[in-house]
Parts: structure tokens; C-alpha cells; sequence
């Protein structure tokens, strides 16, 4: 049996992390949830699983909905109460938030010697050096959840990793794949939260627009996999049916096909390190019959290309990166910017001098709090 605690309960990942534990609940058992705005689903969720402590995403939800079968609490204090609840060996935390606050829930996960399965990509973006070095002195392990990184994971399996030559990341493009730059002029929120693929959170579906996703992914997958960038390559791939390949020194080239469907790099990383049933739509290579690959252009994506810089330059330079698109995007879905916006902000942010190349979990953390306020500040008083 392996104890499960699950951050943003209530979200695209959560809620899918949910249905692989339903399937298999003689394995897998809730301890701990975060829930999100969705009181009506929190309650649902509670019901049935029955967790044993709930963060709450405010004191008014926690006061409506707590009883005394679980420990209650709430907010960001809450999120650090959950992932620090220690009673079982075997213990596994599901970070599937959104964005910064994801990292100081993982860093007390660690240190509580839970393993983690890891859907916030901010967590490694920010700081992924010293994630590694906590996996690494508590001897915990971190399994990647992104389609993307599962698949690299599984095609690495038995594999010397000496001898990769490149990963190979796909995407789809995201929901602005097909317009020209001209044509980014004046696009809506609506437009852009419609992804063409996934169905997926409001955040990650704008980073996937901008393809920010992407060169977040580049980031973690140098982290995950010990790569250097020069060897981290991406392909646009508009089926998403490959989700990403590994390039071995003999060029042969090993490649993970599946359906659009998370629950099964979720249920890899939960049970893994077996292959077990789930009830999503099998691939049918007859009815796929072609699939189509073409370069991104870091002209047309130049989010890509910051990724890039603000990894390989390292230190405080990723979490920049994050926090400048965090604030972007807040600004975008609230109707304060436009959509090319975003990039001007966050190259504007990776542009300033941020030299410390050692910081610490509170230097990074203090970093982007300092950057997203201010940024909010100034766009958002227009």
C-alpha cells in the first residue's frame, strides 16, 4: 500500500490522479488532499475519500466544510501542514499545483521522507539544483507526472544513459500553432485557452500558447535526466501521440506513443515501476496512419529561447524566468495585457543582472515573490 497525499485535489491533474486511485484502491490510499475553490467538488472528494488531513483553500471554505473525521487547515500554511503529516511508510506526495507555490510544499515533503510524484513544473524550474541535492540526502525518490518527462523516463528504462546522445521533447504547438507573429496581434484569453489537444488548467494551457511550457519542460528534463541543454532538443509534433524520444549514439531513436491522456503517466509514476490497466482510449495505429513533425522556431516562440538562456546562465536566472511568466499570465487572464505582452515582460525580467549562482530555497522563493509584485504592481494599475 502506498499513502498518498495529493496537492490541488481539485485541478485537471487532481482530479485524474483521483480516478487512477479510485481504479486502484486496494494499492493506493488518500491521506492528505489540498482542494481548490470548488467547494462542491471538495466536499464531493472528501466524502469519498475520506483523507485524514485537508487543506483548505481558505478559512470561510474551511469553516463550511470541516468536521472532526480530519485534521483541518488552510492557505499556504495549510499546503506546508499537509505535505509535512508524516504517520506511514511508503508515504507518496502528488504535487499537481499550479505555479510557485508548489515549491515550498515539495521541499517539506522531502524533508518529511515522502517520495514525490511531480506535476508542478516550477518546482525544478525554480530550483532544481537543490531539489536534487534534498532527493539526494534524504534518499526519497521524485518521479516525473508531464507526459513528456514520463515518456523520456520510460524510454530510458534498462538503458546506460551514458550513451543517450539527445532527448527529444514534443509538442503540439499549443492553441496559437497555426497563426503567424502578425496574427498574435490582438488575440483574446478565449482564443488562447483553446488548446487543440489537452484539456488542461487555465496557467499551463497560456504557457503552452506562448510555448513557455515547453521551455519550462527543457529545464526540468536537464534536471530529471542530468542533461546538458545542448542535448535537450524539441520538435513540434500537432497529434501528440509521441511525447518525446531518446536519441541513443548508434541514432537509433527510442519513442513513447500514447493517447492525449495523463492518467497514464500518472498511474507510471504512482505504481511504478509497473505497467498496469487503466480505462482510457488505446492507440490505434490504423486509424492514425501518419504523424506529422516541424521545427519550433524560436522566432515564432521566442519563450522557448528564454528558457533556454535562463537555464543554461542558471542560478537565480530560472527562477526569473518563472516569475516573470507567472506575473504575465496573471496579468493576461485578468484582461490587464496583451498576449505578445508576455514576452516582452519576461525578457525584460532574464535581461537584468541576477548573479548569484549558488542561492538557497528562501533566496529563490524571496526572488519571486519580489518579482511577481512587483510586476503585478506596475501592469496591473493600468
Amino acid at each position: 500500500m502506498k499513502y498518498v497525499y495529493l496537492l490541488g485535489a481539485c485541478g485537471s491533474i487532481g482530479t485524474q490522479t483521483l480516478d487512477v486511485i479510485r481504479k486502484y484502491s486496494n494499492d493506493l490510499k488518500v491521506i492528505g488532499l489540498s482542494v481548490g475553490r470548488n467547494s462542491d467538488l471538495a466536499k464531493i472528494i472528501i466524502d469519498e475519500f475520506k483523507p485524514e488531513i485537508v487543506c483548505f483553500r481558505s478559512k470561510e471554505q474551511m469553516d463550511m466544510l470541516a468536521n472532526d473525521k480530519f485534521i483541518s487547515c488552510y492557505g499556504d500554511d495549510g499546503l506546508l501542514e499537509v505535505a509535512s503529516f508524516h504517520k506511514y511508510e511508503n508515504e507518496l506526495l502528488v504535487n499537481a499545483l499550479v505555479g510557485s507555490s508548489g515549491l515550498k510544499p515539495t521541499v517539506c515533503a522531502i524533508k518529511s521522507n515522502k517520495d514525490i510524484a511531480l506535476a508542478n513544473k516550477e518546482t525544478l524550474v525554480m530550483a532544481g539544483d537543490q531539489i536534487k541535492a534534498l532527493i539526494n540526502e534524504y534518499k526519497v525518490h521524485l518521479y516525473p507526472i508531464d507526459s513528456e518527462h514520463s515518456a523520456i523516463w520510460q524510454c530510458l528504462q534498462g538503458e546506460d544513459k551514458r550513451e543517450v546522445r539527445n532527448v527529444i521533447i514534443t509538442a503540439s504547438g499549443g492553441s496559437f500553432r497555426d497563426k503567424t507573429r502578425d496574427e498574435l496581434i490582438g488575440v483574446t484569453k478565449e482564443q488562447a485557452l483553446n488548446h487543440p489537444n489537452w484539456s488542461m488548467g487555465a496557467k499551463i494551457t497560456i504557457d503552452s500558447a506562448s510555448m513557455m511550457n515547453k521551455g519550462f519542460e527543457v529545464i526540468e528534463a536537464h534536471h530529471l535526466f542530468d542533461l546538458p541543454y545542448d542535448n535537450i532538443k524539441t520538435v513540434m509534433h500537432r497529434e501528440s501521440i509521441i511525447h518525446s524520444m531518446v536519441e541513443y549514439n548508434d541514432l537509433g531513436i527510442k519513442a513513447h506513443l500514447a493517447t492525449p491522456d495523463m492518467r497514464g503517466p500518472i498511474l507510471y509514476a504512482l505504481l511504478y515501476p509497473h505497467h498496469l490497466d487503466y480505462s482510457g482510449e488505446a492507440l490505434d495505429l490504423l486509424k492514425l496512419k501518419t504523424l506529422h513533425f516541424e521545427e519550433l522556431s524560436v522566432e515564432r516562440f521566442p519563450c522557448l529561447e528564454y528558457a533556454y538562456e535562463a537555464g543554461v546562465k542558471g542560478g537565480l536566472y530560472p527562477t526569473a524566468l518563472n516569475a516573470a511568466n507567472e506575473a504575465a499570465v496573471k496579468l493576461f487572464l485578468n484582461d490587464k495585457i496583451e498576449f505578445l505582452d508576455i514576452e516582452k515582460i519576461i525578457k525584460n525580467e532574464i535581461s537584468k543582472d541576477y548573479s548569484n549562482q549558488n542561492p538557497t530555497i528562501d533566496e529563490i522563493l524571496e526572488l519571486n515573490d519580489e518579482i511577481q509584485t512587483r510586476i503585478l504592481k506596475e501592469y496591473g494599475a493600468r
